[in-house]
């Protein structure tokens, strides 16, 4: 179940970060409207990693429609490996 919490407890923002833990984060509300999310920092990284890598893939479907696909020779020799 969600934390949902209105963003005034964060006077006393101690018992507010103890709550917070990876995969369980905090969520304020601001005049009864979600505003902000408290996340675990090994969270945080773990979604900026998700994001990048979904970047990359996204640039290399693009890049397989846009000119098609190499076979596995023409990456060995592009990587030097051949």
């Amino acid at each position: 179940m969600p934390n949902i919490r209105p963003v005034s407890d964060l006077r006393n923002y101690g018992e507010v970060l103890k709550e917070i833990s990876v995969d369980a984060p905090v969520f304020l509300t601001k005049n009864g409207r979600g505003k902000y999310a408290i996340v675990d920092m090994e969270e945080y990284e773990r979604t900026k990693a998700t994001i990048k890598l979904m970047s990359q893939l996204a640039k290399g479907e693009a890049s397989v429609k846009e000119g098609g696909w190499i076979d596995s020779d023409d990456v060995q020799s592009l990587l030097g490996i051949k």
